[in-house]
Order: structure tokens, then sequence, then C-alpha cells
């Protein structure tokens, strides 16, 4: 369901995203080419002055919410992955090509680009750098404790990619099953 915001402002969405019937996207959300967005997933910028852009190649997995405080932005680089049930609440700027993890929220921080999140990790007031982990269940709250992150594995990379993949062939899947009907 797509609806406007109480600003008058509604969801732009290419044509070539592929959005779940049971998907509510409100406000100034912004949708970008090839973008999977899967059942029960909230997008939400209904807040004066908020906003949501996901970029190219990007899924959002089933349960994901992700919401924009009054006066802030959340920012998705693309071919990033939102994994089940995750939370990114902005202000929040997450690079190219991340993953977040089962259960991880994401909250006032800035995520450098091919950097891992894991399950139920949380992330809050912090700048994590380019190419890092966030470990399952770790709560990163310091800017200090980022320092001891450890680096993005080469197994880490080809899982993360192998999501983006996956999701961009559900994408011409489910658009090309919609055709036939």
């Amino acid at each position: 369901m797509q609806m406007q915001n109480p600003h008058r402002q509604m969801p732009e969405i290419s044509r070539s995203a592929w959005i779940s019937k049971t998907t509510v996207i409100v406000g100034n959300v912004v949708i970008r080419n090839d973008v999977f967005v899967a059942p029960n997933a909230v997008i939400r910028a209904d807040e004066p002055g908020s906003s949501i852009v996901i970029g190219s190649g990007c899924n959002v997995q089933d349960n994901v919410v992700i919401h924009a405080l009054s006066n802030s932005e959340v920012l998705i680089g693309s071919s990033t992955s939102l994994a089940h049930g995750c939370i990114v609440h902005g202000p929040c700027r997450i690079g190219e090509g991340c993953f977040i993890g089962f259960g991880a929220v994401v909250f006032d921080c800035i995520i450098g680009k091919n950097t891992l999140v894991l399950h139920n990790a949380t992330v809050r007031g912090v700048e994590i750098p380019s190419g890092r982990v966030v470990p399952d269940g770790q709560t990163i709250t310091k800017q200090e404790d980022t320092g001891g992150l450890m680096d993005i594995t080469q197994d880490l990379v080809e899982f993360k990619d192998g999501v983006v993949n996956t999701n961009i062939t559900l994408v011409k899947d489910y658009r090309k099953l919609a055709e036939e009907v």
C-alpha cells in the first residue's frame, strides 16, 4: 500500500522495482531501480521534513521497518541488503553494498560502504568505517568502539553480494510473473 503523508507527499517508486502488496510505504520515499521490497515491510517518511531514499539494486526483506524522524533522512546506498526484521531509523546513512542483518537496529549513524552489521546488532550515534563487520549481537554506541571492528573478509563479501544477486533475480521473476497474470 502506498499512501501520502500528512504533508501530501507521495512515494516515488521506479517502475523496475518490485513491491509486495503487503508493504506499507508512506510519504516522502524514493525507491530506485531494481529494488525488491518483501512482504510486511514498512517504509515511512511521514514526520515533517523527513525523507527516505533507497538506492538501486537494494533489497528490503520481510518485516523490515524504515522510518525517519522529523527533519531527518534515511539514505540507503545501492546494492544494500536490509535483512528480515531489521530496523533502520533516521537520521541514518548506509553506504553502498552493505548488509544489515536479521533483527539489527541502526539509528542516528553513518555506515560506510561494504560494511556488514550482523544479526541482532545495534549501531547508534556513531560512524562505522567502510569495509568493517559489526559482529552478531554487538552493541556499538561509542565511536571508540568502532576501532576494534574487524575488516570484511572475502567470504562475507561473497555472502553479501550473493544476497543482492538473489534479490535482483527475485525482482525480475516477480515482475515477469505479474506480467503473466
